[in-house]
């Protein structure tokens, strides 16, 4: 975490320096002096790793909050290793997100040009490259995380999950729509997205044709059989009170 605060390395030194002489006023025990300088030389000299390890150019980007920074520092990755620059930063055994770092610190531009990366197909003579099953397995809760640190970007990232094809055929186009994540988790169980969607309230966000898709596809393959079952008993009883009463 403190790789993402963009502390310089070289404040170390004094800051320890200044602690040991406020300590040194404050008892004449020079033992005691002593582990504490010894405790925090040890504290500044780890935390000096982490930030020299941890302090990628991705994370500068997101710590100006700069898209075209971000733009550029993810440029220089291959391929296939875009997304994992933009969303794990390893520091020993510990592990960071810059993806909800930029969120959780509100680098909103960082996030967005973060997402729309993650979501743009590349392809070479090999395979094609799309982050979005590499963004749901980091981040199951994405949708949650953005309806409540980042409302804004959840455009962007259902944007994202369509791909519209530049050629058109008798006057359409080819549209596909990645909805795999926002029907199924991981565990091939239902998604809570929908769930998100609903409780967040906003009237303009569930328009949005992917969500539109996916709760009609919800709605008329899965909930409506399972709606009639559970109300054919009322549905019945109101038949022949109706009948009864004519």
């Amino acid at each position: 975490r403190h790789v993402g605060y963009g502390i310089p390395t070289d404040l170390f030194g004094p800051f320890v320096t200044a602690c040991v002489k406020v300590i040194r006023m404050l008892t004449d025990d020079d033992a005691a002096e002593e582990s504490f300088r010894w405790s925090l030389n040890l504290i500044s000299r780890i935390l000096t790793r982490v930030i020299n390890e941890g302090s990628t150019i991705v994370m500068k980007a997101i710590n100006v909050n700069s898209g075209k920074m971000l733009k550029k520092a993810v440029a220089c990755a291959p391929r296939g290793k875009r997304a994992l620059w933009v969303l794990n930063v390893q520091v020993g055994t510990q592990s960071i997100s810059p993806l909800m770092w930029a969120i959780e610190t509100g680098s909103l531009d960082a996030a967005r040009a973060i997402i729309i990366d993650l979501l743009t197909i590349r392809a070479d003579r090999d395979r094609y490259y799309y982050g979005m099953d590499i963004l749901f397995e980091r981040h199951w809760n994405i949708i949650q995380r953005l309806c409540l640190d980042a409302p804004g970007l959840l455009p962007t990232l259902l944007d994202g999950l369509i791909w519209r094809s530049r050629i058109t055929e008798n006057g359409q186009r080819r549209v596909n729509y990645y909805i795999k994540h926002l029907v199924v988790d991981s565990d091939w169980g239902f998604a809570k997205a929908i769930e998100w969607f609903t409780e967040f309230g906003d009237p303009k966000i569930v328009c949005h044709p992917i969500l539109s898709l996916v709760t009609d596809m919800v709605w008329g393959r899965v909930a409506y059989r399972t709606f009639l079952y559970g109300k054919a008993w009322f549905l019945f009883t109101l038949i022949v009170f109706i009948c009864s009463q004519a």
